[in-house]
């Protein structure tokens, strides 16, 4: 018992010495994927779409179609230097296959019927050099699995209960099934051949961003863009630690037909240690490490305290305010003064009125019937109403004193003299 644990805690020391120097020896390496597809569409009412259409697509590029105007394939890429051959059924067997389906002609389909067809391989390649290639050959009718095809037992599965028809006719033809499970067995070079002249390098940037719902942390982004094949690896590590928790964005097409990827984690913003970003290609000799600098496109490098940005704004508001109430003083001053001008004013056209008024009075002139007046009961005197006006304004000047123009007012009497 003694011996076992004894070699169980030499086995978990081994371990933890060296699990740092595999860790980065594993990941240098991973699994590099590629494909060859050959993708086929029949519909039977194309007023639309193209009765037929098919292309060939490696590792997301298209590489090859078919032009129906000209019944051939057509090269897409001009430097692939030895394409794969043309596939071994062609545009009228598409036509005839859908038509025996569907039971009916062109001229008698009302309905839309589509038939989809893909056919070609899938090559693996793990860190230790095991290779793994998967062929297939695949149908689908009206956006459901229909048929598939077994090259090494060359039988035809049935999918779908409408091909069992289908799948007694096909496995007959013994003859078109070696030549299709040849046709296959060629795909894995013609993938090794288009990956050896097709490769584009990653460039690979590492930056920062403040975290927009939490002030205390840092989003830290890694961005590769511009490799092919598609496949990558990419990690964000501290102290050559990956770090858990990153958000990936996914293996995206760039317009050159390249592509981009991005991972992001969140950081403390008082961060300590080294990061940085480790990118893992096969079109890299070696894994690429780019190191972050430790700054931040949007952070403020001299934030003031908290503390001190209240004190700052407070003391703004109080100045706001205080020029606000100056602002009200100032402006009831100044109508004050307006008012007293203006009552100034009419008190003093007001004196001239009467003055002239009474100089008017005193000179012997025809009355004017238009002339507004009252009579005087008492004194028998006719009296305009700018004479009771001045007389009212005289009073209130001063109860003892009557100014008009060359008569004075007896106290004795109940009405003025005119002298």
């Amino acid at each position: 018992m003694v011996h076992v644990s004894k070699n169980i805690f030499f086995i978990e020391l081994v371990w933890l010495i060296f699990h740092p120097i595999l860790s980065d020896a594993l990941q240098g390496k991973q699994r590099e994927k590629h494909f060859l597809h050959y993708k086929f569409t029949t519909l039977t009412k194309a007023d639309t779409f193209p009765e037929f259409s098919a292309e060939v697509v490696a590792d997301d590029r298209r590489v090859k179609h078919f032009n129906n105007e000209e019944r051939a394939w057509i090269l897409t890429e001009d430097d692939w230097t030895e394409p794969p051959k043309d596939p071994p059924d062609s545009r009228n067997w598409f036509i005839h296959q859908i038509r025996t389906l569907t039971n009916c002609t062109n001229s008698q389909c009302s309905e839309l019927h589509v038939l989809q067809r893909i056919i070609g391989c899938e090559l693996e390649k793990l860190p230790d050099g095991t290779v793994n290639l998967t062929v297939f050959d695949e149908y689908g009718f009206d956006g459901e699995d229909f048929i598939s095809f077994n090259s090494d037992a060359m039988k035809w599965i049935d999918k779908n209960p409408k091909a069992k028809e289908t799948k007694e006719k096909w496995n007959s033809q013994t003859g078109r099934n070696q030549f299709l499970k040849y046709y296959l067995k060629t795909y894995m070079n013609w993938i090794s051949t288009f990956n050896n002249t097709k490769q584009s390098s990653p460039d690979v940037h590492i930056f920062a961003r403040k975290a927009p719902d939490d002030d205390s942390k840092l989003v830290l982004t890694c961005l590769a863009t511009g490799f092919y094949p598609r496949d990558v690896q990419m990690n964000i590590r501290l102290n050559r630690t990956v770090l858990e928790d990153q958000t990936s964005s996914g293996i995206r097409p760039n317009d050159d037909e390249t592509f981009q990827m991005r991972i992001s984690v969140k950081i403390d913003r008082n961060h300590e240690g080294s990061y940085d970003c480790l990118v893992i290609h096969s079109s890299l000799t070696e894994p690429v490490t780019i190191k972050w600098a430790a700054n931040c496109a949007d952070c403020e490098t001299n934030r003031p305290p908290t503390h001190l940005i209240i004190i700052l704004s407070l003391a703004a508001a109080l100045v706001i305010v205080s020029g606000l109430i100056m602002i009200g003083i100032n402006y009831y001053k100044r109508r004050r003064l307006r008012d007293e001008i203006r009552r100034y004013g009419e008190s003093e056209e007001n004196s001239y009125d009467c003055n002239r008024e009474m100089l008017k009075r005193s000179e012997p002139h025809p009355p004017h019937t238009d002339q507004l007046s009252s009579f005087d009961d008492k004194n028998g005197q006719m009296i305009t109403v700018m004479e009771e006006r001045c007389a009212v304004m005289t009073e209130k000047e001063d109860p003892n004193k009557h100014v008009s123009n060359s008569h004075l007012y007896d106290p004795d009497l109940e009405s003025s003299v005119f002298i």
